[in-house]
């Protein structure tokens, strides 16, 4: 069994500012802002939501592929998937274009100030679902606005279950777009404030929203996550960490989780606890594909934090 993971492939640049934002931006002349904030950390990290969930499937064991598009600047990280043994034949190089990438500065308030270039993103709708891949799971994350929508109608049309996760483009669809692709999907997962976002947009109850799909899963942040299935609320712990470093990813980790358990046939309670597990580790180490596990590991720290085993 293999899942197609379809979503953005991105380098993550992340500064650190060793002061305050407030301290050298005055309110009375943001209409002429021009300021310089010299950022002595930096790293450059290998993210994208599509990237992040493929790499936390591979720790897990599980069988997926990779289905984005990329640009000419694509080389380094392409030796990074091959190193750690993620396939990366349905990923598309497009010429003359960059790879997505998010440029961050963060000061020691925690403020952020980000810039977002889409690059080659905007092409994945050029690429279809390869219906000859042996898929039997797929993954719509946030991509393209119109490969999001394309590779969930075709993913439909085939007869293959997916979930749909969309994440920070929710501001990109209509209700009535939202209504059409959740109607399209077999399981949902939001966050907590997405899910509400999600109910403005479309009019309907969270009980309505549940009732769309086979399963709604809607994580919590440190509280955990509750799974909504076959009319029953299933609240999922939060996996026991040994220190909080860095969040960022560690929603790509748990959607990992739940490929895993679904693919492998488990239960909701089982599945979303292996997400929730899959999720605290990652916020263990600074970005997003830096922590590593093999599953033999990730067994018995299952077994330690929930008391049983899969």
């Amino acid at each position: 069994m293999t899942a197609l993971i379809c979503g953005s492939i991105a380098y993550d640049t992340i500064m650190v500012y060793k002061d305050r934002f407030g301290n050298h931006i005055l309110p009375d002349k943001v209409h002429i802002l021009n300021v310089c904030f010299v950022v002595p950390e930096l790293r450059r990290e290998f993210g994208g939501c599509g990237g992040n969930v493929a790499y936390n499937l591979k720790l897990l064991g599980g069988e997926g592929l990779l289905l984005g598009t990329v640009g000419e600047d694509f080389e380094p990280y392409g030796r990074w998937m091959d190193r750690h043994g993620i396939e990366r034949r349905h990923v598309h190089q497009i010429p003359d274009s960059y790879t997505a990438q998010a440029f961050i500065t963060s000061d020691l308030d925690d403020n952020q100030i980000t810039a977002f270039h889409p690059g080659a993103m905007g092409y994945s709708v050029n690429f279809p679902v390869p219906l000859d891949a042996g898929i039997s799971l797929g993954l719509v994350a946030p991509d393209g606005y119109d490969g999001m929508i394309s590779h969930a109608q075709q993913f439909a049309e085939a007869g293959i279950p997916f979930i749909f996760d969309p994440g920070q483009n929710i501001p990109l669809f209509s209700g009535e777009e939202l209504r059409q692709l959740i109607g399209l999907c077999s399981y949902l997962t939001v966050n907590d404030y997405e899910c509400e976002l999600i109910q403005n947009r479309t009019g309907w109850s969270l009980d309505e929203l549940a009732r769309q799909v086979r399963a709604l899963i809607v994580t919590r942040g440190g509280s955990g996550s509750y799974i909504y299935t076959g009319g029953q609320r299933l609240e999922i712990p939060a996996a026991p960490v040994s220190q909080v470093v860095d969040p960022t990813g560690c929603g790509d980790a748990y959607r990992a989780g739940l490929i895993y358990g679904i693919m492998a046939g488990l239960d909701w309670e089982t599945t979303g606890r292996i997400a929730s597990l899959a999720g605290a580790i990652k916020v263990e180490t600074h970005g997003t594909q830096n922590h590593h596990f093999d599953p033999a590991g990730f067994r018995a720290r299952f077994e330690q934090a929930f008391g049983y085993g899969f």
